[in-house]
């Protein structure tokens, strides 16, 4: 097994940076990972110097075994091999040992994001709350250097000189990271350093109203908040994949947002709903906007009056209806064409597609009474309202002309659920037939539960349809689908 001893002399060189201007305790980090993505890769490699007061008071480093395999591109990137860390521990087994070194210290980091997602991930599926502020040095090179393009640790390196020894090592990337950050603070006034940390480090200036234990208490994972005010009014409801994060992002000191003052000042009480991942917290989301049409939400309430175009059987009594959204259900969506946000829009775009193709005014509805139609008279119409076309030719080219309006199709033979599971373990698995969202499960009898209602009618819902189709596009390769049969 290797594991690096602690240096308890530190590195000599360490520079020091004032003390004033850094919180008291702060821990400089770097990993080597497998990949890029928190939920999916994991880490290879830890390095960090512990800082008290502005100096380095303990470095520490280890390999990991991520216990999946290393891709070529990474063991050329960083070094680190499959065999190199055949004896290495797993995170496991130094995750208590690295929780206590990270805890109630500032994390600094280059692009902290990462860092900070990679550790949350590999902790939450231990067991470990791990929630700490983060000083992202990318943000603060560019607050301090605006005038510089490129603020990647390769130009910072280059730019101010840092001493680039174990480029893509742990251990060395953290070192060069508190070179830079002591180097910047040495090169501004305190004052300046001091209101850019502020900034970056996002301290939040919590709501008058709003009781403190209420903040503490806020998960890291994905899910939906809710904001109330005054008599249990729901103000706000949103949603993310870091509930604590995004619902600090609204008290930060200087409000950049308008909307998020407002808020501020009116909040007395807030909850979350955690949920397995992203797209139940985008579908709850949207359930919750539309059912409790919160005060600051306009967004997702405004797709309740959309119409479309359908397109009836053959054997009807029209060929064509202007239908609301909330009166189709999921056999319908075959023959529905457009999206409109009034029903005037929609027959003006009918009334355009006659115009263009030369289909009847009146076998389309748009006209009533005896005779030709208004096209017919202008020769637009090919006379299908006088006889001199067929209803049956008529027809066919109005499929045509609609095709261009046609919702996304249904690349599925069925319905299908999607699981999702949470770095702590939670489960979800959502399940969705013809871009209907029928219902979200967390057990096998909720989910039997669903199935077994799926023949109920489900009105067909824009934002389900959008959340889902923009999901498959994005991350369709990544996503645990699940044939199901319904009862439909």
């Amino acid at each position: 097994m290797y594991l690096s001893a602690t240096d308890p002399a530190v590195n000599p060189g360490a520079p020091l940076a004032t003390p004033s201007a850094l919180p008291p305790l702060c821990v400089v980090l770097d990993l080597e990972t497998t990949g890029a993505s928190p939920a999916h890769n994991r880490i290879i490699e830890v390095g960090l110097c512990e800082i008290e007061n502005g100096q380095v008071v303990e470095e520490w480093s280890t390999l990991v075994n991520p216990q999946v395999r290393i891709s070529p591109f990474i063991a050329q990137y960083t070094g680190i091999s499959d065999e190199l860390v055949a004896a290495a521990p797993s995170f496991e087994e130094i995750a208590e040992d690295l929780y206590h070194r990270l805890r109630g210290k500032v994390l600094i980091a280059h692009n902290a994001r990462f860092d900070y997602g990679f550790l949350k991930n590999e902790f939450g599926r231990l067991g470990f709350d791990y929630q700490e502020k983060t000083l992202c040095t990318l943000k603060f090179s560019r607050r301090l250097y605006p005038e510089h393009r490129r603020h990647g640790l390769d130009a910072l390196i280059e730019r101010h000189n840092l001493s680039a020894q174990a480029r893509h090592r742990a251990l060395g990337d953290a070192r060069m990271t508190w070179e830079f950050v002591c180097k910047a603070l040495a090169e501004h006034s305190s004052e300046n350093s001091a209101a850019v940390l502020a900034q970056i480090l996002g301290r939040p200036s919590l709501p008058p109203n709003l009781p403190a234990e209420q903040i503490e208490a806020l998960p890291s994972g994905p899910g939906v908040y809710r904001f109330f005010g005054e008599n249990n009014t729901v103000l706000y409801v949103g949603k993310s994949i870091d509930l604590r994060s995004r619902v600090l992002s609204h008290f930060s000191g200087d409000h950049r947002l308008r909307k998020d003052m407002r808020l501020s000042q009116q909040i007395y009480r807030l909850d979350v709903i955690e949920t397995a991942g992203e797209l139940g917290a985008l579908l709850l989301e949207a359930r919750l906007v539309k059912e409790l049409a919160p005060v600051h939400n306009r967004r997702l309430r405004r797709t309740r009056a959309l119409h479309t175009l359908r397109l009836l059987p053959e054997d009807a009594r029209g060929c064509i209806e202007v239908a609301a959204l909330t009166q189709l259900e999921r056999k319908d969506l075959s023959q529905i064409f457009g999206l409109f946000r009034t029903r005037r829009e929609a027959k003006k775009v009918l009334g355009e597609l006659a115009a263009e193709q030369g289909l009847c005014l009146k076998v389309l509805g748009l006209e009533k009474g005896r005779g030709a139609c208004f096209g017919y008279q202008i020769k637009t119409c090919r006379g299908a309202c006088v006889g001199q076309e067929p209803l049956a030719l008529h027809r066919p080219r109005l499929q045509v002309a609609l095709a261009g309006l046609k919702l996304r199709t249904w690349p599925f033979s069925g319905a299908i659920g999607i699981r999702e599971i949470s770095a702590t373990g939670r489960t979800a698995i959502h399940v969705f037939d013809r871009w209907c969202h029928l219902g979200s499960a967390a057990d096998d009898q909720q989910l039997a539960g669903i199935i077994d209602g799926s023949s109920d009618p489900i009105p067909f819902d824009l934002d389900s349809y959008k959340i889902l189709s923009r999901y498959l596009e994005e991350k369709g390769d990544q996503l645990d689908l699940l044939p199901l049969k319904t009862s439909r």
